[in-house]
């Protein structure tokens, strides 16, 4: 199944219901020109393929790295069919999606489905799935505490 003419969700499920393709799109997305460390940019990697990772030969620590390193998808456990689903569905919906709608289509809590929607909408504002970094603003309330009832 092509992924570039996805008409329905139920499509979009099955296309990346399987992890290798599910993976192989994301590599050929954010590595168009081949696969480079994230650390230092070098291209000389030795790949894990039982686990769908790289190590880099030229980074003194060898850190392992996957695809979801450096991302909106990194530190979520996740898979990459969850997440491309999710997205599929964000931006294809005409008039919005709750994260009620994505708990109920992709079989995950509604506070997982809130998680994704909120890390896609900003990968949608920045135009990248890469990670949002930069200064942060916070006002007063951050560091209110709640007082108990008794």
């Amino acid at each position: 199944m092509k992924t570039d003419n996805l008409e329905t969700l139920q499509e979009a499920i099955e296309c990346f219901a399987d992890p290798q393709r599910a993976h192989d799109f994301m590599v050929a997305l954010r590595w168009p020109g081949g696969v480079v460390c994230p650390r230092c940019g070098c291209n000389k990697l030795r790949q894990i393929s039982t686990r769908r990772m790289w190590e880099c030969t030229q980074c003194k620590e060898k850190k392992q790295f996957s695809v979801k390193v450096g991302t909106i998808f990194e530190d979520s456990p996740l898979p990459m069919s969850k997440w491309l689903a999710a997205v599929w569905l964000i931006a294809n919906a005409k008039n919005g999606v709750s994260s009620c709608e994505i708990s109920r289509s992709l079989h995950v809590t509604q506070k997982t489905g809130w998680f994704m929607l909120q890390r896609i909408r900003v990968a949608m504002q920045t135009g990248t799935f890469e990670k949002f970094c930069g200064e942060v603003e916070a006002d007063e309330t951050l560091g209110h505490k709640r007082r108990k009832r008794k």
